[in-house]
């Protein structure tokens, strides 16, 4: 579950990078900053959902 919701913050950035510059006159494609973001919003959602270790202390 935590790798496919990492998967799905990662493609979702990629979705509204993409799909907010319609009509702008830019190329169309993803650039490598689009990808870092995602990259970047994939292992946030990675850390975020770590399982938690309560039993220690």
């Amino acid at each position: 579950m935590r790798t496919f919701l990492a998967v799905l913050a990662g493609f979702a950035v990629i979705y509204f990078a993409v799909t907010g510059h319609r009509g702008t006159g830019e190329g169309s494609g993803v650039s490598g900053g689009v990808v870092l973001l995602a990259l970047l919003a994939a292992a946030l959602v990675w850390h975020l959902t770590r399982p938690r270790d309560t039993a220690a202390k």
